[in-house]
C-alpha cells in the first residue's frame, strides 16, 4: 500500500525566482529544485516522505522550510550556507532557462540521514545533488547504503549551467544509473549527455547497466516507459503550458505513487519493478 512506504528523497532545495523577460509581471520567488519539487509530490499522493537537503534559516530557507511542512515533508537539513537560488527566464513557450546560485552540502547531518535511508522502502535522488561537490559523494555514500534494503531512482536533471563538462557529467550519470532500479530522464537531457546517438539507443544502453525501468518524457510528445520486457508509449494531453517548471518532477512523484500502489517499491519489489535477477 501507498501508506506503508516510506521515501527519502536527497537533493537540493532553493528557491525558483522566475523573472518574464518581457516585463509583463514582476519576478515571483516559488520553493523549488528538483528533488524538493518530487518530495512534495511525493507527499501530496499520499507517500510519507522524508527530504535530506540543505538550506538556512535566511528569508528564502525560511519560504522553504514553510513549504515542506506544510505538505507534510520531513526534513533533514544538513547544510548552513545561504539558501540557494535559481533566476528561471520564461521563454514564449514556457519553457525556462536557469541561473544558479547554489552550494550543495549535507555532512551536517550525514547520521540522521544514514538513518532515514535506513529505516526507507525507496530512494530517489538526482539533479544537482548528485554532481556537485563535496555533496555528491555524501549522496553516492546513501544510495550505496540503500541497495540492499530499498529500491532507487535517479533523475539526472542536468544542469549545465552547474556542471557544463558533459562527459564528466555523464560519467557521473552512469554511476548513479548503475546503482539504480528505476531511471527518469528528459529528452532534454539526453540530447545534452548523448549527442551522437538516439534517446531510444541510450535508454537501452542504460538499461545494460541494472535498471529495471527506464522512463523518458519528451514534453508534448509525450513519456515512454521501457523495461527489458516490455515497451510503453503514451500520448500526451494537449494543455495550455502556463510554464514547465517543475513538470518532469511532477512525473517522477506520480511515477512513484503508481509503483507503490502496485507494491513495486522496497527490496521485495524489486523484481515486480521489472529487474530480473538481484543485483
Amino acid at each position: 500500500m501507498a501508506r506503508d512506504t516510506t521515501v527519502t528523497v536527497i537533493g537540493e532545495s532553493l528557491v525558483d525566482i522566475i523573472r518574464d523577460p518581457h516585463g509583463r509581471s514582476e519576478s515571483q520567488a516559488h520553493p523549488g529544485g528538483s528533488p524538493l519539487n518530487v518530495a512534495v509530490g511525493a507527499a501530496r499522493l499520499g507517500l510519507r516522505t522524508n527530504l535530506v537537503t540543505h538550506y538556512s534559516q535566511d528569508p528564502y530557507g525560511l519560504m522553504i522550510d514553510e513549504h515542506l511542512r506544510a505538505n507534510a515533508v520531513d526534513v533533514i537539513n544538513g547544510g548552513t550556507a545561504p539558501t540557494s537560488t535559481a533566476l528561471a527566464t520564461l521563454g514564449p513557450d514556457g519553457g525556462a532557462e536557469y541561473t544558479f546560485s547554489i552550494t550543495w552540502d549535507i555532512n551536517g547531518a550525514s547520521l540522521p540521514a544514514f538513518t532515514a535511508v535506513e529505516d526507507s522502502t525507496h530512494l530517489h535522488t538526482g539533479s544537482i545533488a548528485t554532481v556537485l561537490p563535496p555533496g555528491d559523494q555524501t549522496t553516492l555514500a546513501l544510495v550505496e547504503s540503500a541497495r540492499e534494503h530499498a529500491t532507487i531512482n535517479f533523475d539526472p536533471n542536468c544542469r549545465p549551467a552547474i556542471s557544463p563538462d558533459a562527459a564528466v557529467a555523464r560519467q557521473q550519470s552512469e554511476v548513479f544509473v548503475a546503482a539504480s532500479d528505476i531511471v527518469k530522464a528528459s529528452d532534454e537531457d539526453l540530447r545534452w549527455l548523448y549527442p551522437d546517438r538516439t534517446p531510444d539507443e541510450t535508454l537501452e544502453a542504460w538499461l545494460a547497466l541494472g535498471p529495471a525501468v527506464v522512463a523518458l518524457t519528451r514534453g508534448a510528445s509525450g513519456p515512454v516507459v521501457l523495461s527489458r520486457n516490455a515497451r510503453v508509449e503514451m500520448a500526451a494531453e494537449a494543455i495550455i503550458v502556463a510554464d514547465t517548471v517543475g513538470a518532469g518532477d511532477s512525473f517522477m512523484a506520480g511515477l512513484l505513487s503508481g509503483l507503490a500502489q502496485l507494491d513495486a517499491l522496497g527490496a521485495g519489489g524489486q523484481n515486480t519493478a521489472g529487474q530480473p535477477d538481484a543485483r
